[in-house]
């Protein structure tokens, strides 16, 4: 799993990189919230975001703002990492849209705590994401027969919408993902069939 790490101070920066790496994480650095809001809007970015409150150009809290306003990124999980522990910061921080917010100095074991509820989150997203994707091409391959089709009262056939008439099964297949197999019904086979079977059954005893 690929984490941004998004940190001005060189220290910090290096110890979240150390430890993220430790736990085996994937660490994306950056320095300034410019930079970690470009990371975080590429087509690769990385799923879950330890943002620093204050960093130069852009602060988290606007770089979090930014990423729920954009549609294809709000599902990126955001960590704010700061030392403001005044109770409005955090609940700010929060209502602007990030997912945990930890105070510095942080614990490790909280902080890694808070990144396995982040990671399993974004694997759940990305679970849905393939089957909303799967239901989405499903349903384009469905073909559906919709309003009144034009039928001939004798011979059955149907007029297209090229105003050519067809037959009805050459239609039906054309437009929906039916399969024909032909068969006789009751109906047809004592009204039509049998009266053929038994007239053969004549002419072959005449002609024996």
């Amino acid at each position: 799993m690929r984490i941004l790490i998004a940190e001005d101070d060189p220290v910090s920066c290096y110890m979240l990189e150390a430890t993220l790496a430790k736990w085996g994480y994937m660490a994306v650095v950056t320095r300034d919230g410019a930079a970690a809001l470009a990371a975080l809007q590429a087509d690769d970015a990385p799923q879950i975001a330890i943002l620093d409150w204050m960093m130069p150009n852009l602060d988290g809290v606007e770089v979090c703002q930014r990423l729920r306003e954009d549609p294809h990124k709000k599902g990126i999980y955001v960590i704010m990492l700061t030392a403001r522990s005044d109770k409005k910061d955090i609940i700010r921080g929060l209502e602007i849209g990030a997912d945990d917010y930890i105070i510095k100095p942080f614990d490790r074991e909280e902080l890694r705590a808070r990144i396995r509820v982040g990671c399993r989150l974004a694997e759940l997203q990305e679970t849905l994401a393939a089957r909303v994707a799967e239901l989405e091409e499903a349903l384009a391959n469905v073909k559906q027969l919709q309003g009144i089709l034009p039928i001939c009262s004798h011979c059955k056939k149907v007029r297209n919408d090229e105003n050519y008439w067809e037959q009805v099964e050459s239609y039906v297949a054309t437009h929906t993902e039916a399969q024909f197999s032909h068969s006789i019904c009751p109906d047809c086979f004592d009204t039509i069939t049998r009266p053929q079977i038994e007239a053969l059954k004549e002419r072959l005893r005449h002609e024996v």
